[in-house]
């Protein structure tokens, strides 16, 4: 039995990558799960009621940079799925900082700890924008890396180290690229909670340029269940994209949730266009459908219309994140 110490848990990803893992721990033969989270903005104990009800479960509150203190978690350990990342473009663009502390330093801290210790398997979850961006086609896992904003080349950087300590130390690591993620939980500062929020509070959503920015859509539930294979049967040293199979311009994206909403186009509102904006994401993830039997489960378009009514059933979970 493997005892799993999982970073960033407290997030719209890592808390339901948290809650899937516990339920699929007999198979995967785990005995133990500790969260290890610094409860940022985006970090919250709320997201977590699920998981901590169950007494295989530990919650550490805390930093990956924290050196002394993940020297003491990895040493009673297994195995690692590392998610703790800071990862707004926009915070990114306006307090880089922050993200290279996080995401390259934390990250490293966390390898070498997992290297001192035998740590027999660390997932490293990344994500597609370390890529940048692609005009056609798909991108495979050995195409050259060309990130755009402080937060991709921070993921990038962060990619880099862990496929390094398996090329020198030999550290069983592997890495996850994700495409955009959506779904329940996910802090009101990303594309669809923050278009929803807006509308039920009666303002406008904010369209970035001219909408034809591209994005492939994955959700958390997909994502997670990619992971989750990754960590069982995974060859270290390899790159997997996790992918959803939905593209779709950000246009085309507002207006599937002014439908869901019973608004029109008039609730739009074109804005400048961000800094650096990649035009199209687009990940080919036939690697690990092939080696690893994944492939995307939930529709869009029910889990897009889940994921609204989400919000719109919860609004005490996102009410305090929101100011206007």
């Amino acid at each position: 039995m493997s005892r799993v110490l999982v970073t960033g848990a407290a997030g719209f990803i890592g808390s339901r990558f948290a809650e899937l893992l516990l339920a699929d721990a007999e198979q995967l033969g785990v005995s133990h799960i500790t969260i290890l989270d610094a409860l940022t903005y985006s970090g919250r104990r709320e997201n977590m009621v699920n998981v901590l009800s169950d007494d295989r479960v530990e919650f550490v509150h805390g930093s990956i940079n924290d050196e002394s203190l993940v020297d003491e978690l990895m040493a009673r350990h297994d195995q690692v799925v590392h998610l703790a990342a800071e990862s707004h473009v926009d915070r990114s663009i306006t307090g880089a900082a922050a993200f290279f502390v996080t995401n390259v330093l934390g990250t490293q801290t966390l390898l070498e700890a997992a290297r001192r210790h035998g740590i027999s398997k660390f997932v490293h979850v990344s994500t597609d924008e370390v890529y940048g961006s692609i005009p056609e086609g798909s991108w495979p896992e050995e195409h050259i890396l060309e990130p755009n904003s402080p937060y991709s080349s921070s993921k990038a950087g962060s990619d880099l180290a862990a496929l390094a300590y398996f090329k020198t130390y030999g550290l069983p690591v592997c890495v996850t690229r994700c495409s955009n993620n959506y779904g329940p939980r996910q802090y009101p500062e990303k594309v669809i909670p923050l278009f929803v929020t807006n509308l039920q509070d009666g303002f406008n959503v904010p369209l970035y340029g001219d909408g034809g920015n591209i994005r492939d859509w994955l959700h958390v539930d997909d994502h997670c269940r990619g992971i989750l294979a990754v960590l069982r049967a995974g060859r270290p040293g390899e790159v997997y994209n996790i992918g959803g199979g939905t593209e779709l311009t950000n246009r085309e994206l507002t207006d599937k949730i002014l439908s869901l909403c019973g608004v029109g186009d008039e609730r739009i509102t074109y804005v400048e266009d961000r800094l650096g904006h990649d035009r199209r994401y687009s990940v080919d993830w036939g690697k690990i459908h092939r080696e690893l039997g994944y492939s995307p489960q939930v529709d869009f378009a029910t889990g897009l219309a889940d994921t609204v009514q989400w919000y719109r059933d919860n609004e005490t979970w996102w009410r305090p994140l929101v100011t206007r």
